[in-house]
């Protein structure tokens, strides 16, 4: 009841603007106004009824019906998003059969001020309106530019089983010939947004991402889920305005099952696939990026990559991310990466990254990736890192994985169960060894341990920690991990005591007893107790702004840029095209069609559109493939760009192909692919790290994409294998981890294989353990 109660209230507090309602059984933008929560009569028009439809609110035509500060209720009931859904291409600009991608709604207007928020708000937060994306809509929902709003109580989706470009046939949707289906790219999209509240969402089954979001400035997450998109949970990564700033917050977030596509009738995940496959994977992944992330009470679990990954936080000073209270379990690669100041509390952290192992179509290479460690976190020098009062299980190389840092970083690991299992890519590879607690790659940070417990990790025991002691766990296995202590366990009251730190993961008092206890989990005197529950929390208000000026827009800048050297006929090339959109701040972002000249006979081919917020530059490329017979010469190629704003948004660009003059081919040269092998070291210690790297040639030239396989042999003569791929320089590393027993102490030898295009060479190495 009081969820509800809540949402009515936040309804009726809306500042004085207009409220418009849209319900199905409601009429067009002629027929009604809007402004009444009344069905449609069957006749007259300009009548006070609702909208039977958000597109006659937010048509694709980019002027959107709505004014900043209004707020859009939507009844309950099923809405589709794409070509043929009422009110779709009604005096449109954009939207077409032929470019039904781009039938999404117009972007959100903004706010006037944080304090007097667009709101678009489903009617019932029990029953909430389901927008449902059709015939390969771009987006479901367009934040593009858009400032002080505020989205709920809505179901994002489409209704379609499929993955956009996965690489099995029967899972992929239908991009190159209409009818495409009812799929939808993208749930929700935004970019250059700030002060924004989105709370009780579910965006869940899109064929590609379910939020694509970046350039962001104080965001609140609360109650959204983000669950079974066919590629990625949250893409922070829309090019080269992606970085955050101010408070970034995701309270009470699921995210889960990303990477694999959605039975849309069932709700059941399915096609599950990643990188190996040509897919992704992550549960929610930035570029680079700033601001104070905060992300607690959430339960990320079950992505195809990573789970949590702000591994390209900037470093900045001010910059953070604390992660509190979150259950981050069976993510096929790292649980939670992070970069800089860092605070890391009061969660569980369940590495059981070999999850989808002969599961769909993921491939051996998608297991564990990364390595697998459970926890990454990147140091930065002169910041903190702290990772106190977790419960962390793990199959990866490490249970914690710290990179960079200096003697002025300040890392402290602190008052944590961790639990190790055997390393799942060692034991695969035929080298069997336990994960082990902690590892630093690279950097000189000097840790801080205290009062952790250390359960079968690989031969390691962190000063200042219970060593040996099972923690006697509820249940310790990765599939069904239970981290709640049980009676005689060494963890309770045994934690070092933390000077205001009194609740645990389940927010119960702590400490109980004695002293606290070790780990994410106080025991409680009456055993465990069930979480409590919080009411929503009202979205932080910032000042108000001075409202903003007139849009004013202007001609983008467009360039084009490529090769300048000749080139042999039939050789596919790759221009840049550049544009940058010059409106003035306060309008709204807009999508620009491209279109592409090419001599006759010639392919050339480009993007359809690009979504720019004023300012900004977005590129993207122009390949042009001449015909193989095409004579010496140069030939002119040009790009232009236009948009429903209309002659003010066009502009062009040019560019010149040049064919040179045929020549003889030259034979390839004998044993031209070659490779080499070398180790960072000659004589490593027991338990140390080996990095072998191979370059593989052809000719003179790097090959990108050959697959390595370097076979270690042991002093036992048992062989370990690890496998890489080549980068666009020609090189692969492969780690591998010694082991401590009397037995590993000898003589190694690697021979490396490499492999491309059916040819194999092999290079050899070797190194000596003491």
């Amino acid at each position: 009841m009081f969820p509800l109660l809540l949402s009515l209230a936040a309804i009726g507090s809306a500042q004085a603007a207009t409220t418009y309602y849209v319900r199905t059984d409601g009429g067009t933008a002629a027929q009604c106004t809007g402004k009444a929560d009344a069905r449609y009569s069957g006749s007259g028009t300009n009548q006070a009824c609702a909208w039977k439809h958000p597109y006659y609110a937010l048509p694709p035509n980019e002027t959107a019906r709505i004014a900043g500060g209004d707020t859009l209720i939507i009844g309950s009931g099923s809405y589709m998003i794409g070509w043929g859904a009422p009110g779709a291409a009604d005096t449109s600009g954009r939207c077409y059969s032929a470019w039904a991608y781009d039938c999404f709604m117009a972007p959100v207007p903004s706010g006037p001020s944080a304090n007097a928020r667009t709101r678009i708000l489903g009617q019932d937060a029990k029953n909430p309106p389901k927008l449902w994306g059709n015939e390969r809509v771009s987006m479901v929902l367009n934040l593009h530019g858009s400032s002080n709003v505020e989205i709920g109580n809505l179901e994002i989706t489409d209704q379609s089983d499929c993955v956009e470009s996965h690489s099995n046939a029967g899972a992929r949707c239908e991009r190159d010939q209409a009818p495409f289906g009812p799929w939808a790219s993208t749930g929700l999209a935004a970019s250059n947004s700030r002060n924004v509240w989105l709370h009780d969402l579910n965006i869940h089954g899109l064929a590609h991402t379910g939020i694509r979001a970046g350039g962001l400035t104080d965001w609140t997450v609360e109650r959204v889920k983000i669950n079974a998109n066919g590629w990625v949970g949250w893409d922070g990564d829309i090019g080269p305005a992606s970085s955050n700033a101010g408070q970034i917050i995701l309270r009470e977030v699921e995210i889960a099952w990303n990477g694999c596509g959605e039975r849309w009738k069932t709700g059941e995940p399915w096609a599950c696939w990643a990188q190996e496959g040509g897919g992704y994977g992550d549960g929610l992944g930035t570029a680079k990026t700033g601001g104070q992330w905060l992300i607690e009470d959430s339960f990320i679990h079950h992505n195809t990559s990573d789970g949590l990954d702000l591994l390209y936080m900037d470093g900045a000073p001010g910059t953070s991310v604390t992660v509190r209270r979150v259950y981050a379990t069976s993510n096929a690669g790292n649980q939670l990466k992070v970069q800089g100041n860092t605070l890391i509390e009061n969660s569980v952290v369940n590495g059981y990254c070999s999850y989808f192992a002969g599961k769909h179509f993921m491939l051996n290479g998608d297991q564990c990736r990364a390595l697998g460690n459970t926890v990454s976190v990147g140091l930065q020098p002169g910041q903190s890192a702290t990772i106190r009062h977790n419960t962390i299980v793990g199959e990866g190389d490490c249970l914690i994985l710290t990179g960079g840092g200096t003697p002025t970083t300040k890392l402290d690991i602190v008052n944590n169960v961790l639990v190790g299992k055997p390393d799942y890519l060692a034991t695969r590879s035929g080298w069997p060894e336990q994960t082990c607690a902690y590892y630093a790659d690279g950097g000189n940070a000097v840790p801080n341990f205290a009062g952790n417990l250390v359960w079968q990790t690989k031969s390691q025991c962190p000063p200042g920690s219970i060593c040996d002691k099972d923690p006697k766990l509820t249940n310790s296995s990765m599939a069904n991990f239970d981290p709640l202590p049980l009676a005689g366990s060494p963890v309770i009251d045994k934690a070092i005591a933390i000077s205001g730190f009194n609740t645990d993961f389940l927010l119960q008092k702590r400490p109980v007893g004695a002293g606290s206890d070790i780990g994410a989990i106080e025991v409680q005197s009456g055993g465990g107790s069930t979480p409590p529950v919080n009411p929503p929390v009202t979205p932080p208000v910032t000042p108000p702004v001075t409202p903003p000026a007139n849009c004013q827009r202007a001609a983008p800048t467009v360039t084009l840029a490529g090769p300048s050297s000749a080139m042999k006929a039939g050789t596919k090339a790759e221009y840049t095209l550049s544009v940058r959109n010059n409106d003035t701040s306060v309008c709204t972002s807009t999508s620009f069609k491209l279109a592409r000249t090419v001599a006759s006979g010639w392919n050339g081919t480009l993007a359809s559109s690009l979504a720019i917020a004023p300012g900004k530059t977005a590129t993207t490329t122009l390949a042009v493939t001449s015909p193989t017979a095409a004579k010496a010469g140069s030939y002119g190629i040009g790009a232009g760009v236009s948009s429903a704003v209309g002659q003010a948004h066009t502009a062009s660009a040019s560019a010149t192909y040049t064919v040179s003059a045929a020549s003889v081919p030259t034979p390839p040269v004998a044993g031209s692919f070659t490779q080499t092998v070398t180790v960072d070291k000659t004589v490593y210690n027991r338990g140390d790290r080996v990095t072998m790297t191979a370059r593989v040639l052809k000719g003179s030239t790097p090959v990108r994409g050959a697959r390595v396989i370097f076979n270690v042999t042991r002093p036992n003569g048992r062989i370990a294998k690890v496998a890489a791929l080549t980068s666009a320089s020609g090189y692969a590393n492969g780690r591998l981890s010694l082991g401590r027993a009397a037995s590993d102490v000898g003589s190694y030898s690697v021979r490396s294989d490499a492999t491309s295009q059916r040819e194999t060479v092999s290079a050899y190495a070797n190194f000596a353990a003491q």
